[in-house]
């Protein structure tokens, strides 16, 4: 109640902000630390319906992840901002790339510290083969399908030339679509062509702003100072806790688990821009 009537008799602007820190990954597989629509949206919701909102600020950390988590999440941005005529502005902390810089591209505007890591437009897949492994071990390994190619990439068996080109083939459809959306939201800004944007490299914000990646360098709060006063208020949208665990209370014990291979997995991904 009282934050309501500080908001309510409050002289300066207001910009919500929200922070989309984490690697995107559907709901179930990394957790609380993940971003996904299903986390995010009501963050979104809750800053696009703050009364007398000017604009709503990103702030962004991400190595990226889930290209189909990354659209949704971009496309419902772009939705409020439509529905509520409201500005979006990105800011960029330590990285915005792959999926991170999908997610900026949903701004209207890009603003990154100088030493911010931006950019890696492409597609990733990895994996292990332990087909040499398991031989050693004497296990024999047990596959029965219905489909020629159920069983495409399996990890303990022998990489086959035609399961990698068809691999290729889905990352290029889904590069195909980054590149559209990075062309659709940067339009004349970008400047260098397919073969120097669209390689997967990343560069920081400094060279990313030469290339039209990025429009200005700067830090959230001078940058909204300057632009809508000294007293605006930024709110920080952030995910309700729930009421245990404001105690301390509903966590548990857990050496070797989900949690801990989602951690490893996590890790992967932000060493990969070394941080």
């Amino acid at each position: 109640m009282l934050t309501w009537l500080r908001n309510r008799f409050r002289r300066g602007a207001v910009v919500p902000v929200v922070r989309l820190s984490g690697v995107i990954a559907s709901g179930g597989l990394l957790g609380s630390r993940g971003l996904s629509i299903e986390s995010v949206a009501p963050l979104l919701a809750r800053a696009f319906s703050q009364r007398g909102a000017r604009a709503v600020a990103l702030v962004i950390n991400s190595p990226g992840g889930s290209p189909v988590q990354s659209a949704l999440i971009a496309k419902r941005i772009r939705l409020l901002a439509t529905e509520k005529k409201l500005p979006v502005i990105a800011f960029v902390e330590d990285v915005a790339a792959s999926g991170g810089y999908w997610l900026a591209c949903a701004a209207d505007e890009i603003i990154a510290d100088g030493a911010s890591i931006v950019g890696s437009i492409g597609v990733v897949s990895a994996g292990f083969g332990f087909q040499d492994l398991i031989a050693k071990l004497g296990i024999e390994r047990r596959v029965h399908t219905s489909g020629e190619n159920k069983s495409m990439l399996d990890p303990f068996r022998v990489e086959k030339p035609d399961d990698v080109e068809r691999l290729k083939r889905l990352q290029a459809e889904i590069h195909d679509g980054f590149k559209d959306w990075v062309r659709e939201r940067r339009g004349t800004k970008l400047k260098g062509g397919d073969s120097l944007l669209f390689t997967g490299e990343f560069w920081t914000a400094t060279r990313g702003l030469e290339f039209g990646l990025v429009d200005s360098l700067g830090e959230l709060r001078m940058v909204l100072q300057a632009r809508y006063g000294a007293k605006v208020h930024l709110p920080v949208i952030a995910a309700r806790r729930r009421i245990l665990s404001r105690f301390g209370l509903g966590g548990g014990i857990e050496l070797i688990g989900p949690s801990t291979l989602a951690a490893l997995e996590e890790r992967a991904h932000w060493q990969r821009f070394g941080l």
